[in-house]
């Protein structure tokens, strides 16, 4: 069984998409864009954008009970590669080592014009009642 995660810490859905689904004992957190949940604002630059958008992902999975401390793996999406120095250096202090498995694509093109989106898979032990074994 799989239930949906729904925080007003990150930005809403924009799309027929969850924030993230909790199921057994992993949460599986959408790409987050860099918009402020509260303002609906998004940095102009790249290392603003993945300071917000790393936010959100941390958002997601403390409302599901996880953290990026139990992040296993991340996926960043960036418009141009030529920004991957600049992520990287924000990135780095997210996350500590044993730095979780990482995919950095290029992509065409991010809604809402973002430079950066993320998107995380994390441990956290089921606690529901739903029958499964987490």
């Amino acid at each position: 069984m799989h239930r949906p995660i729904s925080t007003p810490s990150a930005p809403a859905a924009i799309g027929p998409y969850s924030q993230g689904i909790h199921f057994e004992k992993f949460i599986y957190a959408s790409g987050q864009l860099p918009i402020h949940p509260a303002t609906g604002e998004m940095p102009k630059e790249t290392v603003d954008q993945t300071r917000q958008a790393l936010e959100n992902v941390r958002a997601v999975l403390t409302a599901a009970g996880s953290g990026l401390d139990k992040v296993v793996k991340v996926t960043v999406f960036l418009v141009d590669m030529d920004d991957f120095a600049a992520m990287n250096e924000v990135y780095s202090s997210f996350f500590v080592s044993p730095y979780p498995a990482r995919s950095c694509v290029a992509v065409k093109a991010l809604p809402r014009g973002a430079r950066v989106e993320i998107e995380a898979i994390a441990y956290a032990p089921c606690d529901c009642d739903c029958g499964c074994t987490g």
